[in-house]
């Protein structure tokens, strides 16, 4: 879905406590970046904004993280968090830039310190270390405002170990739990994954009244729909999730998802991105020549 590079849709509050939502589409990925306000202050959060990268070349570039600092100018925004909602795996995450550019805290869930643990010893990197990266470090029900918005932040185990979801009022940041309602759920395959965990996870975002606005964070298309999508309701995908929907059972989700995962190939940016990630988005530390290099495990995978 290329043609639909940087695409933008606001959506809107709806009333005291609810958040403006912008997502603005990376197409190189199919991720969605975020940005949440408080209509009221116009303080603004900035999630899971991305770091382009060329597997091909092994190069990055700030174009996608520049649209949402340039959303923000144009929005009147006053930006004062950086927050991600676990280390990506099919994509670079722009943290370690925004805070470069803009000075403001970044912080993640506290069990991205374990998934550094797991991907040490793929890489053989033991310096390997989010502790130095990141300002902050979330725990399961740990509260934090934006402007007046009080945002909970809820462990969704599954897709990682360490994924966690934000909530503000009636919208949810859920990551790579759910897909759009067409699409499911995301592959929980990945090193500390779990389908099982997954489904635990999406049953608890799904027991949030009926109206909250679920924003996910990939979107590829699905059949004749061709334009990404990103935005549904609880009661949407109580209604219309295919892996997840009211009628769909424990067993038979944990199933689906584990045959699906062990069809799919590694995302092809997965082994570059992960070791950057877990350094908020850092490049590896430059060597004697004054340039970064990536390590990648060979079959390993």
């Amino acid at each position: 879905m290329s043609d639909y590079q940087h695409l933008t849709r606001h959506s809107p509050s709806t009333g005291a406590g609810s958040p403006d939502v912008w997502g603005i589409y990376e197409a190189d990925t199919g991720s969605v970046q975020y940005v949440m306000a408080c209509p009221e202050t116009k303080k603004a959060a900035l999630i899971d904004v991305v770091l382009n990268f060329d597997p091909r070349s092994a190069r990055t570039s700030t174009a996608s993280a520049q649209k949402v600092l340039d959303l923000v100018k144009e929005k009147g925004l006053e930006p004062v968090r950086i927050i991600d909602t676990h280390p990506h795996a099919d994509h670079m995450m722009a943290s370690a830039w925004l805070k470069q550019q803009t000075g403001l805290p970044n912080a993640i869930g506290v069990r991205t310190k374990k998934i550094a643990e797991l991907w040490r010893e793929y890489y053989n990197l033991p310096d390997l270390d989010p502790a130095p990266h990141f300002d902050e470090f979330f725990e399961d029900g740990d509260t934090f405002d934006i402007g007046n918005l009080t945002v909970t932040v809820e462990l969704s185990t599954g897709h990682t170990l360490g994924s966690v979801s934000y909530f503000a009022g009636d919208a949810g940041f859920v990551h790579d739990t759910l897909m759009y309602p067409d699409s499911g759920s995301s592959r929980a395959d990945f090193p500390g994954g779990s389908a099982a965990e997954l489904w635990d996870s999406i049953q608890s975002i799904l027991s949030r009244p009926d109206d909250t606005r679920l924003f996910i964070g990939h979107d590829y298309g699905k059949g004749d729909r061709k334009e990404p999508a990103w935005e549904a309701t609880v009661a949407r995908h109580k209604a219309d999730n295919i892996h997840v929907n009211s009628t769909i059972e424990r067993a038979d989700f944990i199933k689906t998802r584990e045959d699906r995962d062990a069809t799919l190939a590694l995302p092809d940016r997965m082994l570059h991105a992960l070791q950057v990630n877990l350094r908020a988005g850092a490049l590896p530390p430059a060597e004697d020549d004054g340039n970064s290099y990536f390590k990648i495990p060979a079959n390993r995978f």
